[in-house]
């Protein structure tokens, strides 16, 4: 039997900097998935794009992808965070946003492997890097676990 293939999720706030990159170190994770829309705001504190890039591969060689095809698009972001919808709804609607972008074609099984999903919500309960992982957990024709980090 193929060994599983791993994916890691996580999310920056309400961590410092020396727990974020510990814990990535510590898996073992060799790329962040960047599963944000947009990863350029000041809000991101040491995640800003080229900042993180930069960072992980100093501190951790551990490489960097942006996909925005796995972020939820502005609607149903801001439907749920203006309370318009309840968490039951915003799974629907992303889970079907992420079918009809076909998302397991942006990504190659190779960089999925080892790879850790990033946005910025501290725990995965209520997060669509959860929602990204699972998906792939019941699309690909491979095991998958899954640990958050």
């Amino acid at each position: 039997m193929a060994k599983p293939i791993q994916i890691f999720t996580i999310g920056f706030t309400k961590k410092t900097a020396e727990v974020f990159f510990n814990r990535l170190i510590e898996a073992g994770v060799k790329r962040i998935i960047d599963a944000r829309a947009n990863n350029t705001s000041q809000l991101a504190a040491f995640t800003k794009r080229d900042d993180l890039r930069y960072f992980l591969k100093t501190i951790a060689n551990i490489d960097y992808i942006h996909v925005p095809e796995f972020a939820p698009s502005k609607d149903i972001l801001d439907d749920y965070k203006k309370k318009r919808i309840d968490w039951n709804a915003y799974e629907e609607r992303f889970g079907k946003l992420i079918r009809d972008r076909k998302i397991e074609d942006q990504i190659s099984i190779e960089l999925l492997d080892g790879g850790c999903l990033l946005c910025s919500e501290a725990k995965p309960t209520h997060c669509h890097r959860r929602l990204v992982a699972e998906y792939f957990q019941e699309k690909l024709p491979l095991d998958v676990e899954i640990s958050h980090l």
